[in-house]
């Protein structure tokens, strides 16, 4: 009698598992990704219409540079949701995680005489202990998502209000440069929401690890009788979420020149990045979606900020039209899905 395959040879690409992989891949690649941007060119031309019958002028460079670095926070932030949406988990503690970073790098480059390194690697380091914290109490502890990051969030909330009473510390100016820095129409910042994107997109795409998101997301239990160790899968990815949010927190304490116990709440990064996820196309489910769907999401919901900002909207006209928008999307994504079934 042969031996029974152990769990790593299990997930071994054989060829017949090489061929799934790459439905995986193709499914994350043509997820519905595309829908978002069609909205993304309505929305685009609606509001050039807009602003100009309004006086003002939409493709100016301050405006275009102002789209772009709106986009950066919310889309390293949102990256990183993706992948545990894509699990059929959320992460709500992020926007504590982003007021963490922001202060803890700050304080570390005022104390240390603006010694970069050592602050990022600290930060980093916090980031991936948050991760693996909501990643163990979602899969140890049998702790619901929404509930387990709910609490992460409190306990990160109680350390940030016990220990700063507003901002704190300072970020030298070598460090200024990364939320300031253009090369014409682009920020030196955009860059680093493109590399983050694509390191995610090559994850989820192009590995071992990205597949078993997908499998995991489309079915827990499939995937472990299949061999797969969902648990190291979650917790990855759980990690992954956290290092997006402190990479978030960093680029904000750079524009901000200190650290700020409410940037990642007065942003609203826990549901604006699970909204911008949705916009995307991604299920909240689990097994469906990508982050260059993501990407248009948070293009979207930035141009529809500087929209309202130009034309000086009403903040509750703001609510209201984003959240009819969000329900619109789901609502679309939710049919096509129904028609393929």
């Amino acid at each position: 009698m042969t031996a029974l395959n152990s769990p790593e040879e299990h997930t071994r690409p054989t060829p017949a598992r090489r061929g799934r992989i790459a439905g995986w891949r193709v499914g994350a690649l043509a997820s519905p990704s595309f829908p978002v941007y069609g909205a993304l060119l309505g929305i685009v031309v609606l509001s050039w219409i807009l602003v100009t019958i309004d006086g003002g002028t939409y493709f100016s460079t301050g405006n275009t540079v102002n789209i772009l670095q709106r986009s950066v926070a919310l889309g390293i932030v949102s990256a990183g949701q993706t992948v545990v949406i894509l699990l059929g988990s959320l992460d709500l503690s992020v926007a504590w995680v982003i007021s963490l970073a922001s202060l803890v790098l700050a304080t570390q480059m005022d104390g240390q005489g603006g010694n970069v390194a050592p602050a990022v690697a600290l930060v980093l380091a916090i980031g991936l202990v948050i991760g693996l914290a909501n990643g163990l109490i979602i899969t140890k502890l049998r702790v619901n998502a929404f509930i387990a990051t709910l609490g992460t969030a409190l306990i990160i909330q109680g350390i940030i209000q016990n220990r700063y009473d507003g901002p704190a510390g300072a970020v030298p100016a070598s460090f200024r440069d990364i939320g300031y820095t253009r090369f014409g129409l682009i920020p030196m910042s955009f860059f680093l929401l493109i590399i983050v994107v694509a390191v995610i997109w090559f994850l989820l795409t192009n590995t071992r690890f990205g597949y078993r998101i997908y499998a995991v997301g489309g079915s827990e239990d499939v995937s472990k009788l299949s061999g797969l160790r969902t648990h190291r899968t979650i917790i990855a990815a759980h990690v992954v979420c956290s290092l997006c949010a402190v990479i978030t927190g960093m680029f904000l304490a750079a524009r901000l020149g200190a650290g700020s116990p409410t940037v990642g709440t007065d942003g609203g990064y826990d549901l604006e990045s699970i909204a911008a996820v949705v916009l995307g196309g991604t299920a909240l489910m689990g097994g469906r979606g990508g982050v260059i769907g993501t990407l248009g999401g948070v293009f979207l919901l930035a141009v529809l900020d500087n929209t309202f900002n130009q034309l000086e909207v009403n903040s509750f006209i703001k609510d209201v039209v984003r959240g009819i928008i969000i329900i619109a999307a789901v609502a679309v994504y939710a049919r096509r899905e129904e028609k393929k079934a």
